[in-house]
């Protein structure tokens, strides 16, 4: 439905409002925030999405049995998207929703060159927050529950993820977050909680049920996988662990990964709904 057929109301904003909103404003001040405080909420938004992934590790090592794959998956992406919904409603800055940042920049409201620092500033954040819950949650051993079946399914999980072709993770990460910048659009869209909580529920659960990947989710996934290493339950996964590994980690996975979640976000949602929505308005 277009813009001209929605009703416009005190809690609904308009696809135009919001392209207004963050290229004037929202996305102005995250570019300004301090490099401290983009390293605190950029810790927090690595661990609420890894805490996202631990419960889809959880939940789905044995979903499929019951449920069968489809449900399944949506099963698990359904409750991953806990992590965006305290992103955005907590309060934090991750990565990927920062990729709409650019919208400031396509505007001349901001230099390229800072958004571009703010986003290695607010990645190595995320980074930090999502390995520390990994390293966390190998700690409480809650791994082993289920007679190691949960391990092992998270072995399983990180394994498949450094094993993808470039292109395969590349192009997974454009639909992941054409999907995750679409959420956070909608959330925007939203002035209460159970709103914002439905507009991030959505496309979250999709993109997680598509198999689509997330460079910051991944900073959880690959290294629990690589902890676990050694341990019964990855002797229990029966795979080959060969590439598991810090190196095939970020070679193998992490930068295709984030070069394609830049393209999903950066422009196949911003780039592109600045043009529609911001740069006529200028002009």
């Amino acid at each position: 439905m277009g813009e001209g057929n929605v009703q416009v109301t005190a809690d609904c904003k308009t696809p135009a409002n919001i392209a207004s909103a963050l290229a004037n404003s929202i996305c102005v001040k995250k570019t300004n925030a301090s490099i401290v405080k983009l390293l605190i909420l950029g810790f927090f938004a690595g661990a609420y999405i890894a805490f996202g992934a631990a419960l889809a590790t959880l939940v789905g090592h044995d979903a499929a049995k019951f449920v069968g794959v489809g449900l399944a998956k949506f099963i698990i992406g359904g409750v991953f998207s806990v992590g965006l919904m305290l992103v955005v409603i907590a309060g934090a800055e991750l990565f990927t929703g920062n990729n709409l940042m650019v919208m400031s920049a396509l505007d001349g409201k901001v230099p390229f060159g800072r958004v571009a620092y703010k986003w290695a500033v607010v990645y190595m954040a995320n980074f930090i927050g999502a390995v520390f819950l990994a390293w966390l949650m190998f700690q409480t051993n809650l791994w082993e529950g289920h007679g190691g079946a949960i391990g092992a399914f998270a072995v399983k999980i990180a394994n498949a993820k450094v094993n993808l072709t470039f292109s395969e993770a590349f192009f997974r990460g454009i639909g992941c977050n054409w999907l995750v910048c679409l959420a956070v659009w909608m959330a925007i869209a939203s002035r209460d909680v159970i709103g914002k909580i439905g507009a991030i529920f959505f496309p979250i659960m999709a993109f997680v049920a598509l198999g689509f990947e997330h460079c910051i989710a991944n900073m959880y996934f690959v290294p629990l996988g690589i902890f676990l290493k050694g341990t019964a339950s990855a002797s229990a996964a029966g795979l080959d662990l060969s590439n598991l590994t810090w190196q095939a980690f970020a070679i193998k996975n992490l930068v295709p990964v984030t070069l394609g979640n830049v393209v999903g976000g950066a422009v196949f949602v911003a780039a592109l709904y600045w043009v529609v929505y911001v740069k006529p308005e200028k002009a």
